[in-house]
Protein backbone atom coordinates (compact mmCIF):
# COMPACT_ATOMS: atom_id res chain seq x y z
CA UNK A 1 0.00 0.00 0.00
CA UNK A 2 1.12 3.42 -0.96
CA UNK A 3 1.46 5.76 2.19
CA UNK A 4 1.08 9.12 1.42
CA UNK A 5 3.36 11.48 2.85
CA UNK A 6 2.66 14.69 4.17
CA UNK A 7 5.52 17.53 3.45
CA UNK A 8 7.68 18.74 5.95
CA UNK A 9 10.44 21.04 3.81
CA UNK A 10 9.58 24.42 2.45
CA UNK A 11 8.19 24.47 -1.08
CA UNK A 12 10.05 25.33 -3.85
CA UNK A 13 8.09 26.82 -6.57
CA UNK A 14 8.83 25.77 -10.08
CA UNK A 15 7.19 27.38 -13.03
CA UNK A 16 7.28 30.27 -14.84
CA UNK A 17 4.35 32.48 -12.86
CA UNK A 18 2.70 31.54 -9.13
CA UNK A 19 -0.67 30.63 -10.56
CA UNK A 20 0.94 27.87 -13.05
CA UNK A 21 3.73 26.95 -10.73
CA UNK A 22 3.86 23.30 -9.00
CA UNK A 23 5.05 23.60 -5.17
CA UNK A 24 7.52 20.92 -4.66
CA UNK A 25 9.85 19.74 -1.42
CA UNK A 26 11.93 16.55 -1.74
CA UNK A 27 9.27 14.52 -0.74
CA UNK A 28 5.68 15.75 -2.34
CA UNK A 29 4.86 17.91 -5.38
CA UNK A 30 1.73 20.03 -5.43
CA UNK A 31 0.32 20.69 -8.30
CA UNK A 32 -2.58 22.51 -7.60
CA UNK A 33 -1.60 25.93 -8.83
CA UNK A 34 -3.20 28.53 -6.24
CA UNK A 35 -4.97 30.70 -8.31
CA UNK A 36 -4.21 34.40 -8.27
CA UNK A 37 -7.13 36.33 -6.88
CA UNK A 38 -9.74 37.40 -8.99
CA UNK A 39 -10.16 40.75 -9.94
CA UNK A 40 -12.62 41.82 -12.40
CA UNK A 41 -11.54 44.92 -14.98
CA UNK A 42 -14.26 46.75 -17.46
CA UNK A 43 -13.79 48.47 -20.07
CA UNK A 44 -15.62 50.65 -22.66
CA UNK A 45 -14.85 48.80 -26.03
CA UNK A 46 -16.49 48.52 -29.09
CA UNK A 47 -18.40 46.82 -30.08
CA UNK A 48 -19.17 46.13 -26.31
CA UNK A 49 -18.16 46.59 -23.07
CA UNK A 50 -16.09 44.26 -21.96
CA UNK A 51 -14.70 42.63 -18.46
CA UNK A 52 -11.31 41.00 -18.06
CA UNK A 53 -9.26 39.20 -15.05
CA UNK A 54 -6.32 41.38 -14.27
CA UNK A 55 -4.74 38.18 -13.45
CA UNK A 56 -5.29 36.40 -16.43
CA UNK A 57 -4.64 39.73 -18.81
CA UNK A 58 -0.83 40.75 -20.72
CA UNK A 59 -0.15 44.01 -22.93
CA UNK A 60 1.27 42.52 -25.59
CA UNK A 61 3.52 45.44 -27.79
CA UNK A 62 4.38 45.17 -30.95
CA UNK A 63 7.61 45.86 -32.86
CA UNK A 64 8.09 49.54 -30.52
CA UNK A 65 11.89 49.40 -32.29
CA UNK A 66 14.23 51.43 -33.50
CA UNK A 67 13.98 50.35 -37.66
CA UNK A 68 10.16 51.17 -37.54
CA UNK A 69 9.88 53.98 -34.96
CA UNK A 70 13.16 56.19 -35.16
CA UNK A 71 14.75 58.11 -37.61
CA UNK A 72 17.90 57.03 -39.13
CA UNK A 73 16.24 53.04 -39.11
CA UNK A 74 15.19 51.15 -41.76
CA UNK A 75 11.66 52.92 -42.15
CA UNK A 76 13.15 56.59 -42.27
CA UNK A 77 16.31 55.49 -44.26
CA UNK A 78 13.31 54.46 -47.22
CA UNK A 79 11.90 58.23 -47.26
CA UNK A 80 8.69 56.79 -45.54
CA UNK A 81 7.25 59.15 -42.41
CA UNK A 82 7.75 57.58 -39.13
CA UNK A 83 5.61 59.87 -37.29
CA UNK A 84 2.64 58.00 -37.40
CA UNK A 85 4.84 54.99 -35.77
CA UNK A 86 5.73 57.37 -32.81
CA UNK A 87 2.11 58.40 -32.22
CA UNK A 88 2.08 54.94 -30.05
CA UNK A 89 4.97 55.41 -27.92
CA UNK A 90 2.44 58.15 -25.49
CA UNK A 91 -0.07 55.79 -24.42
CA UNK A 92 2.14 53.20 -24.45
CA UNK A 93 4.27 54.89 -21.68
CA UNK A 94 1.36 55.46 -19.61
CA UNK A 95 0.26 51.84 -19.99
CA UNK A 96 3.24 50.50 -19.20
CA UNK A 97 3.65 51.95 -16.12
CA UNK A 98 0.03 51.19 -15.33
CA UNK A 99 0.72 47.48 -16.06
CA UNK A 100 3.83 47.12 -13.60
CA UNK A 101 2.02 48.87 -11.20
CA UNK A 102 -0.53 46.24 -10.99
CA UNK A 103 2.09 43.66 -11.50
CA UNK A 104 0.47 42.62 -15.22
CA UNK A 105 2.91 41.35 -17.33
CA UNK A 106 4.19 43.33 -20.01
CA UNK A 107 5.20 41.81 -23.21
CA UNK A 108 7.10 42.66 -26.11
CA UNK A 109 7.88 41.00 -29.18
CA UNK A 110 10.31 42.33 -31.54
CA UNK A 111 11.65 41.59 -35.46
CA UNK A 112 14.87 39.81 -34.65
CA UNK A 113 16.09 37.96 -37.71
CA UNK A 114 19.61 35.46 -37.99
CA UNK A 115 22.25 36.99 -39.70
CA UNK A 116 22.56 33.98 -42.06
CA UNK A 117 18.65 33.79 -42.08
CA UNK A 118 18.34 30.36 -42.27
CA UNK A 119 14.57 30.35 -41.10
CA UNK A 120 13.45 33.12 -43.40
CA UNK A 121 11.78 31.69 -46.23
CA UNK A 122 11.74 33.60 -50.12
CA UNK A 123 8.22 34.56 -49.90
CA UNK A 124 9.50 36.92 -46.95
CA UNK A 125 12.42 38.00 -47.87
CA UNK A 126 11.03 38.95 -51.20
CA UNK A 127 8.37 41.30 -49.03
CA UNK A 128 11.28 43.05 -47.93
CA UNK A 129 13.07 43.75 -50.49
CA UNK A 130 10.90 42.55 -53.90
CA UNK A 131 13.24 43.71 -56.85
CA UNK A 132 16.39 41.69 -55.16
CA UNK A 133 18.71 44.73 -55.69
CA UNK A 134 17.09 46.47 -52.16
CA UNK A 135 19.72 45.53 -49.36
CA UNK A 136 18.30 42.55 -47.79
CA UNK A 137 17.04 41.78 -43.92
CA UNK A 138 19.68 41.02 -41.80
CA UNK A 139 22.51 43.59 -43.37
CA UNK A 140 23.57 47.00 -43.06
CA UNK A 141 21.73 50.21 -44.74
CA UNK A 142 24.62 52.56 -45.89
CA UNK A 143 24.62 55.98 -44.03
CA UNK A 144 22.46 54.65 -41.35
CA UNK A 145 22.75 52.62 -37.89
CA UNK A 146 20.53 50.12 -38.83
CA UNK A 147 21.55 46.63 -40.48
CA UNK A 148 17.56 45.73 -40.56
CA UNK A 149 15.88 44.00 -38.27
CA UNK A 150 19.22 42.41 -37.34
CA UNK A 151 18.75 40.29 -33.68
CA UNK A 152 20.95 41.89 -31.10
CA UNK A 153 21.71 45.07 -33.51
CA UNK A 154 20.12 48.84 -32.89
CA UNK A 155 17.71 48.49 -35.70
CA UNK A 156 15.80 45.22 -33.61
CA UNK A 157 15.82 47.13 -30.37
CA UNK A 158 12.90 48.82 -28.25
CA UNK A 159 13.02 52.53 -28.80
CA UNK A 160 14.59 54.52 -25.88
CA UNK A 161 11.72 56.38 -25.05
CA UNK A 162 9.89 53.43 -23.60
CA UNK A 163 13.11 50.39 -23.21
CA UNK A 164 11.69 47.59 -21.59
CA UNK A 165 11.86 47.10 -17.93
CA UNK A 166 13.71 44.35 -15.99
CA UNK A 167 10.62 42.63 -15.01
CA UNK A 168 9.17 42.62 -18.70
CA UNK A 169 8.99 39.87 -20.96
CA UNK A 170 10.88 40.13 -24.39
CA UNK A 171 10.76 37.90 -27.18
CA UNK A 172 12.35 37.89 -30.90
CA UNK A 173 9.74 36.95 -33.70
CA UNK A 174 10.94 35.78 -37.00
CA UNK A 175 8.10 36.40 -38.76
CA UNK A 176 5.01 39.24 -39.16
CA UNK A 177 2.83 37.84 -36.50
CA UNK A 178 4.45 36.52 -33.31
CA UNK A 179 3.04 33.30 -32.82
CA UNK A 180 4.79 31.18 -35.91
CA UNK A 181 8.26 30.48 -35.45
CA UNK A 182 8.45 32.10 -32.37
CA UNK A 183 8.29 31.18 -28.37
CA UNK A 184 5.29 33.55 -27.70
CA UNK A 185 2.35 31.05 -27.32
CA UNK A 186 4.33 29.24 -24.96
CA UNK A 187 5.45 32.12 -22.74
CA UNK A 188 1.94 33.58 -22.66
CA UNK A 189 0.17 30.13 -21.65
CA UNK A 190 3.24 29.36 -19.03
CA UNK A 191 2.26 33.06 -17.49
CA UNK A 192 -1.62 32.11 -17.17
CA UNK A 193 -2.35 34.34 -19.80
CA UNK A 194 -5.90 34.09 -22.11
CA UNK A 195 -6.32 38.14 -22.40
CA UNK A 196 -3.70 40.18 -24.68
CA UNK A 197 -4.42 43.94 -24.88
CA UNK A 198 -2.62 44.53 -28.11
CA UNK A 199 -0.57 48.01 -29.19
CA UNK A 200 2.55 48.23 -31.54
CA UNK A 201 3.36 49.13 -35.28
CA UNK A 202 2.81 48.41 -38.34
CA UNK A 203 -1.24 48.06 -37.26
CA UNK A 204 -2.13 46.38 -40.46
CA UNK A 205 0.92 44.44 -40.53
CA UNK A 206 2.48 42.50 -37.48
CA UNK A 207 0.40 44.00 -35.14
CA UNK A 208 -3.21 42.34 -36.93
CA UNK A 209 -1.76 39.07 -37.87
CA UNK A 210 -0.46 38.71 -34.40
CA UNK A 211 -4.03 39.53 -33.28
CA UNK A 212 -5.40 37.41 -35.75
CA UNK A 213 -3.37 34.27 -34.85
CA UNK A 214 -3.99 34.77 -30.73
CA UNK A 215 -7.67 34.82 -31.78
CA UNK A 216 -7.12 31.63 -33.64
CA UNK A 217 -4.94 30.09 -30.54
CA UNK A 218 -8.40 30.69 -28.18
CA UNK A 219 -6.80 34.12 -26.88
CA UNK A 220 -9.48 37.41 -25.99
CA UNK A 221 -7.90 39.36 -28.23
CA UNK A 222 -8.32 43.25 -27.78
CA UNK A 223 -6.75 46.33 -29.99
CA UNK A 224 -5.81 49.36 -27.98
CA UNK A 225 -6.75 51.93 -30.91
CA UNK A 226 -4.18 54.70 -30.12
CA UNK A 227 -1.55 52.80 -29.04
CA UNK A 228 -0.69 50.95 -32.66
CA UNK A 229 -0.28 52.89 -35.42
CA UNK A 230 0.87 52.12 -39.17
CA UNK A 231 2.77 54.09 -41.85
CA UNK A 232 0.14 52.47 -44.52
CA UNK A 233 -2.80 54.49 -46.38
CA UNK A 234 -5.71 55.47 -43.74
CA UNK A 235 -7.74 52.83 -45.69
CA UNK A 236 -6.01 50.14 -44.18
CA UNK A 237 -6.44 51.29 -40.62
CA UNK A 238 -10.22 51.20 -40.97
CA UNK A 239 -10.05 47.40 -42.62
CA UNK A 240 -8.36 47.09 -38.89
CA UNK A 241 -10.81 48.12 -37.18
CA UNK A 242 -13.43 46.98 -38.79
CA UNK A 243 -12.39 42.85 -39.04
CA UNK A 244 -11.14 43.24 -35.74
CA UNK A 245 -14.84 44.68 -34.63
CA UNK A 246 -16.83 42.32 -36.57
CA UNK A 247 -14.39 39.04 -36.47
CA UNK A 248 -11.45 38.84 -33.90
CA UNK A 249 -11.97 40.62 -31.03
CA UNK A 250 -12.55 43.84 -29.64
CA UNK A 251 -11.37 47.69 -29.97
CA UNK A 252 -10.69 49.97 -26.75
CA UNK A 253 -8.36 52.90 -26.02
CA UNK A 254 -5.68 53.63 -23.49
CA UNK A 255 -7.35 55.51 -21.39
CA UNK A 256 -10.63 53.37 -21.43
CA UNK A 257 -7.91 50.65 -20.01
CA UNK A 258 -6.33 52.86 -17.15
CA UNK A 259 -10.11 53.93 -16.27
CA UNK A 260 -10.51 50.43 -15.89
CA UNK A 261 -7.74 49.64 -13.32
CA UNK A 262 -8.18 52.26 -11.55
CA UNK A 263 -11.97 51.92 -11.53
CA UNK A 264 -10.80 48.11 -9.57
CA UNK A 265 -8.37 48.91 -7.19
Amino acid sequence: MTVQKTPTAAAHPMGAAPSTSWQVTPDHVAMTRPARPVRPVTLAAEPQAITVYAAKTALLIVDIQNDFCTEGGWMHSRGIDITPNRAPIGPLKRLIEAFRAEDMPVVWVNWGVRKDLLNIHPSLRHAHHPTGLETDLGQPVPGTRSAIIAKGLWGAEVVDEINPGAGDCQITKHRFSAFWDCEADAVLRNLGITTLLIGGVNMDQCVMTTLEDASFLGYDTILIEDATATTSPQYCVQAVLYNVKLLFGFVTGSQAVLDGLAAAR
